[in-house]
């Protein structure tokens, strides 16, 4: 059982290494094939025998593959840690802000994270970016959950807290004929071309204020990252603006036992003092802030605004 203790105690430094891999652009750097750690720390900026340590414990993994001593190249792993994959910006955040925030967690039951983690986004346009095109990942599966649903010409899509707008452009890939609305704060990173061309507009606010008008609003692992009292307050300023009958599609983990995605609920209450949450709960909290729960699905619950 000292192989489990061990595995977990190494964590946070195989994180934190991958992350410092990511950021230095590692595997951009082979993308033509191997080079010895000599040249390869040059062209990123590193610390030769610091680099060739962090590259020998990753290919000890298969992330990166040692050649022959001092030498490296590119895997299947490596090459999703190149510049504009989801992989990359998840590597650096978890290695960077999200590693700094766990390692502040504590047993009071408090978030870890020091402020409000949408404001330091703000304040921080790189680690902006980066959050953007994570939340990226699985897009195609998301836009599919949606896609098989039934859907009318014309119909106004509302993504709220859309980030990029990727996951309508997906979606509307799959299903032509919809207009869209994606409302996010304004230092989001977005292609403003892409979006128009795709009938998307941008809308610049935050949802506890208010959403635009809509005939489907659209939650993509939003609510995970807010307690119940602001998960709630978010649920009410859309039945407070939205028509009567418009639908509200949230696409969320529904837990059941076995199935909790224990790690990855501790980041979200280091930074967010939030949770993941059963159907039992997804239905109080609908239900509380006054909207109908129509069905409830793993990864997919369907409400009703009155």
């Amino acid at each position: 059982m000292s192989e489990v203790l061990w595995e977990l105690l190494r964590g946070a430094t195989a994180t934190r290494v991958t992350g410092l891999v990511a950021e230095l652009g590692v595997a951009d750097a082979l993308t033509d094939g191997p080079k010895p750690v000599a040249q390869l720390a040059g062209e990123v900026g590193a610390n030769a025998a610091t680099l060739d340590r962090y590259l020998l414990a990753l290919s000890s993994e298969g992330v990166f593959e040692q050649v022959e001593p001092g030498v490296y190249r590119n895997t299947a792993a490596s090459e999703l840690l190149r510049t504009g994959e989801s992989w990359n910006a998840f590597a650096q955040l978890y290695g960077g802000v999200w590693h700094r925030a766990v390692g502040d967690l504590d047993a009071t039951g408090k978030k870890a994270f020091d402020g409000n983690f949408w404001s330091w986004l703000a304040a921080h346009p790189e680690e902006r970016r980066l959050f953007d095109l994570a939340m990226e990942d699985g897009k195609k599966q998301r836009a599919e959950r949606l896609a098989v649903l039934e859907w009318h010409s014309g119909e106004t899509v509302v993504d709220l807290g859309g980030g990029n707008g990727s996951l309508l452009l997906e979606l509307f890939a799959q299903r032509t004929g919809l207009r869209g609305v994606v409302l996010d704060l304004p230092e989001t990173v977005r292609d403003e071309r892409a979006l128009a061309a795709a009938a998307i507009e941008f809308v610049e606010g935050s949802f506890f204020d208010g959403v635009p008008e809509g005939d489907t609003y659209v939650l993509g692992t939003v609510l995970h990252n807010w307690p119940d009292s602001e998960a709630a307050r978010i649920l009410r300023t859309i039945r407070d603006h939205a028509p009567a009958g418009a639908r509200v599609l949230i696409l969320e983990w529904v837990v059941q036992r076995g199935s909790e995605p224990a790690w990855f609920a501790l980041l979200g209450h280091a930074l967010f003092a939030s949770q993941e949450r059963t159907e039992v709960e997804w239905r109080a909290l609908l239900g509380g802030a006054g909207l109908r729960v129509d069905a409830i699905d793993d990864r997919l619950i369907q409400a009703t605004c009155p």
